[in-house]
């Protein structure tokens, strides 16, 4: 097997670094394509020095599945890869992806994070929507077999985000096999960046509902879900107004956010879903354009 492993950046240079050099000790023959777009921080300079690169591919759309699918442009493998730019593989990482295509389309793994009083994972995440046992995988994290990329024409770049789990719908849509290998670890290291999280309400519910209604169509699957995640929300955004964590304003602006965004949404999904019928369900995929790349450094 061939694998080419895409690493999507953007500013992020030094814990790039730390990615690439993971890959170079624990996976040295593998293909590595960096995506780059458009980082301000020396990104490029950093890439073109190394040795262990094989491609850099310059991009001037910041969203993440433009740059994934530009990867999956310039590799070369019957087998691709994703990593995080957060993140490094760990020493059982590569044998873990051949063991897991070798009888499955799509493998993926656990993240630990490194905290100052220990180590977090997580596990497999799994759900049966409209007769469709869905398996999601993280975008940081998770293999596919070339043929099964050109199946699905590769990410969404309607979405900015939650590309990975429509793809997880689109795979589980055409019967194709995703398998959990608990040996396929990444790692991110703790950083403390002393802030709040902060949401994007209305992408998060336009990307949901997007997504859902893509797939399956406006049935009462879809409805139910996507209400049972907003009042979800709507009741933790509440228990931060009632316990002064937030000001009243906030759960009305949530509110109208979530509205905006599950209404935009459904439209686009609709959309979508009658401008491709076929099982890729990607009207925004890999396929429909060539003009990704401002610039291209090939070293193979």
């Amino acid at each position: 097997m061939d694998l080419s492993v895409v690493v999507p950046t953007l500013n992020g240079r030094d814990r790039l670094a730390a990615s690439l050099d993971s890959l170079a000790a624990y996976a040295p023959d593998a293909e590595i394509v960096v995506v780059n777009g458009p980082s301000a921080d020396g990104t490029t300079g950093m890439v073109r020095e190394r040795d262990d690169v094989d491609v850099l591919v310059e991009i001037s759309a910041r969203t993440l599945n433009v740059a994934r699918n530009a990867g999956i442009e310039a590799a070369s493998g019957d087998a691709i890869a994703f990593l995080g730019q957060d993140f490094v593989i760990e020493e059982s990482w590569l044998g873990a992806v051949v063991e897991g295509l070798a009888d499955a389309d799509v493998v993926t793994g656990p993240t630990h994070q490194t905290l100052r009083v220990g180590m977090t994972t997580d596990e497999p995440e799994r759900r049966e929507i409209a007769h469709r046992r869905v398996t999601y995988f993280s975008g940081n994290n998770v293999a596919f077999r070339a043929e099964t990329l050109g199946a699905i024409d590769g990410f969404d770049e309607y979405l900015e985000t939650g590309g990975a789990r429509d793809a997880a719908h689109r795979v589980a849509g055409m019967d194709a096999t995703v398998r959990w290998q608990p040996r396929m670890c990444v790692r991110r290291e703790y950083e403390a960046d002393g802030g709040v999280e902060e949401h994007d309400w209305g992408w998060k519910y336009r990307a949901l509902t997007y997504r859902l209604v893509k797939n399956y169509g406006l049935r009462p699957t879809v409805v139910r879900r996507t209400l049972s995640h907003a009042a979800s929300d709507a009741v933790s955004t509440a228990k931060d107004v009632v316990g002064g964590n937030a000001a009243p304003t906030t759960w009305f602006g949530t509110g109208r956010d979530v509205v905006a965004g599950i209404a935009t949404g459904a439209s686009d999904g609709l959309v979508a879903r009658a401008r491709d019928r076929t099982t890729a369900r990607n009207p925004h995929g890999l396929s429909k354009r060539a003009d990704r790349a401002v610039a291209r450094y090939d070293w193979r």
